[in-house]
């Protein structure tokens, strides 16, 4: 049986995999914000023996991936993709409970993305060098955003408006996405903060002042360009923000 020219097995595997990672995730988030090493001896000998299956994890990693299948086939942005997801969920956990993002979460994002950014254009050869400006232009734009919100929220408000561990981290999905995905993944995630925070302040579970991690948001918006194709999104974020008269 085939699922959008895919065998249905392959779907399963991919599942199984994102199920697998999906508990791995929970190993990184205890890990990378005390700086010890991932892989360790120590997940055989401790970790394994007394961990409770993340079940939330588990399902949220294989959905991801067999939607990716389903949406983008077997490409390199699928395996892009899978590769970065896991990255983002450590980085939503991590940035929920603690407030930062590890340096160390944030260079593995960039390293991949360059990785992943000389493949595309060695393997695209006719539009190779197209992509590799593009990522690199994601890059700069991304963090380029973020630095400048920082500095003047900071220079306004007199302490830091944004931490910089959001800073590094848009400028290493930008190798990801490319610019023009930058600047509607920056879009979305201050859409999404702002509504989330009226709702808070409404419910009154935060003061005014009290500080609200960005990274969520981040991650949240950086998931939806996995799935809609550049021009739809932008298409839904116009119709959006012109209130549908677009």
């Amino acid at each position: 049986m085939y699922i959008n020219d895919l065998h249905i097995l392959t779907y399963v595997i991919a599942g199984i995999i994102g199920l697998i990672i999906g508990q791995f995730i929970d190993w990184c988030n205890l890990r990378l914000p005390e700086y010890k090493k991932v892989f360790s001896k120590d997940f055989f000998r401790e970790y394994l023996k007394n961990c409770k299956p993340k079940y939330i994890l588990m399902v949220i990693v294989a959905v991801s991936y067999i939607a990716l299948l389903y949406f983008k086939g077997l490409t390199i942005d699928t395996i892009k993709y899978m590769v970065l997801i896991p990255m983002l969920l450590i980085a939503f956990v991590i940035d929920y409970r603690l407030q930062i993002i590890p340096n160390r979460l944030t260079l593995t994002i960039f390293e991949f993305g360059l990785i992943f950014t000389f493949l595309e254009t060695i393997i695209n050869t006719t539009v190779g060098i197209g992509i590799f400006v593009d990522n690199i232009l994601g890059m700069l734009v991304g963090g380029g955003i973020f630095l400048l919100i920082t500095l003047i929220g900071g220079a306004i408000a007199g302490k830091e408006a944004m931490g910089f561990g959001d800073v590094k981290l848009m400028g290493a999905l930008g190798l990801f996405f490319g610019w023009i995905n930058m600047i509607m993944i920056s879009v979305m995630a201050f859409l999404f903060a702002a509504i989330v925070s009226i709702v808070i302040l409404i419910i009154k579970r935060k003061k005014f002042n009290e500080y609200i991690p960005f990274g969520p948001f981040i991650v949240v918006a950086s998931m939806i360009p996995m799935y809609i194709n550049t021009p739809d999104l932008m298409l839904i974020l116009l119709k959006i923000f012109s209130l549908g008269t677009y």
